[in-house]
C-alpha cells in the first residue's frame, strides 16, 4: 500500500523503492512520536506523505540545477577570461599571481556571479573553504595592490 502511495503517477519504480526505504527509516527514527492506541496507518501514511514531498523537492532542485551535456561542454570550453576590450587589466594581472584554487574562487565569485554555495558545489568543497580561499585571495590582492602603489 505504501509503495503504491509513494509511486504515484509520475514516479519510476526505482524512485518509489528509494522513497519506501527512506520512509521506513523515518518510521523507525520517529517511532517515539507514535501514540500507543492510535491507528498506525494514518501515522505511517503521514510520514510517507512527507517523504514523497521531500523527494519531489529534492528532484526538482536537482533538475533546476542540472546542466545539459551541451551546456556543460560550452561552459568547459570557455574557462579562460580576458578583460573587456582585450586590454590587460592590472587587477587581472595580480589575480594571476594567486594560487590556482584562489584564482578559481575569485573568478567564480566575481566574474560569473556565483553564490558561495554554488562555488562550493562546483569545486567540491565546503562553503567555509570557499570563504577562506576568497578571504586569503582578497587579502593577498590588497597586499599586491599596496606594493604596486608604493613602487
Amino acid at each position: 500500500m505504501i509503495l503504491r502511495f509513494l509511486a504515484g503517477p509520475v514516479q519510476t519504480r526505482s524512485q518509489a523503492d528509494d522513497m519506501l526505504q527512506d520512509c521506513w527509516l523515518r518510521v523507525h527514527r520517529g517511532r517515539a512520536s507514535y501514540r500507543p492506541g492510535s491507528p498506525v496507518l494514518p501515522w505511517v501514511f503521514a510520514i510517507a506523505r512527507h517523504t514523497r514531498i521531500d523527494a519531489y523537492r529534492r528532484r526538482s532542485l536537482i533538475e533546476r540545477r542540472e546542466l545539459s551535456s551541451e551546456d556543460l561542454e560550452a561552459t568547459a570550453a570557455d574557462t579562460s577570461f580576458t578583460p573587456p576590450d582585450g586590454t590587460e587589466g592590472d587587477v587581472w594581472r595580480l589575480v594571476r599571481q594567486l594560487p590556482d584554487s584562489q584564482q578559481e574562487v575569485v573568478r567564480m565569485l566575481k566574474i560569473t556571479g556565483m553564490s558561495l554555495e554554488e562555488v562550493a558545489g562546483a569545486t567540491g568543497t565546503t562553503v567555509g573553504s570557499v570563504k577562506q580561499k576568497a578571504h586569503r585571495a582578497y587579502r593577498r590582492l590588497r597586499e599586491l595592490l599596496t606594493e604596486s602603489d608604493a613602487s
